[in-house]
């Protein structure tokens, strides 16, 4: 199932906050959101703030939760390009698809993303630099989301 998730992963990411696509109406008080759906899939992007900021990335199947990534983040200087950034998360890989590639550049912008895991449990932390300098950073970690009570 693992497969299933990270393909629907990869379209949603591409269909949501990469491509100002899909945003929904703020689940909280300021927040983000940003929807995308097949069939019993639900993914679900809800972030707080713009220059620091913390989010979560989430997917549902059947109304289930089975999967979710927290981030936080920061904007380091005048220098930095959403633009850029969104274009940076519109490549994932198969084998990363927590955030972008790992190395992407464009003009005097270059993204990387490292991971440490596998998408059932992981960590990691991206940068973008402006020729040579960082101006944003974000954290992220995850993994599958087992909904069973102890009791």
């Amino acid at each position: 199932m693992t497969d299933t998730y990270i393909d629907f992963l990869l379209r949603a990411k591409k269909n949501t906050y990469a491509t100002s696509s899909g945003q929904m109406r703020s689940s909280r008080p300021s927040s983000y959101d940003y929807q995308y759906a097949e069939g019993d899939l639900l993914y679900i992007d809800s972030y707080l703030g713009t220059h620091l900021f913390s989010g979560e990335e989430a997917i549902w199947d059947k109304e289930n939760p089975v999967w979710a990534m927290n981030y936080t983040g920061r904007v380091l200087n005048d220098h930095f390009s959403s633009s850029f950034l969104k274009k940076a998360l519109t490549k994932p890989f198969k084998e990363y698809p927590y955030r972008g590639q790992p190395l992407f550049s464009e003009g005097d912008y270059t993204y990387i993303m490292e991971v440490a895991g596998v998408f059932e449990w992981f960590k990691g932390h991206e940068k973008i630099y402006y020729n040579g300098e960082i101006v944003y950073e974000l954290e992220f970690h995850g993994g599958v989301v087992i909904d069973k009570h102890f009791d």
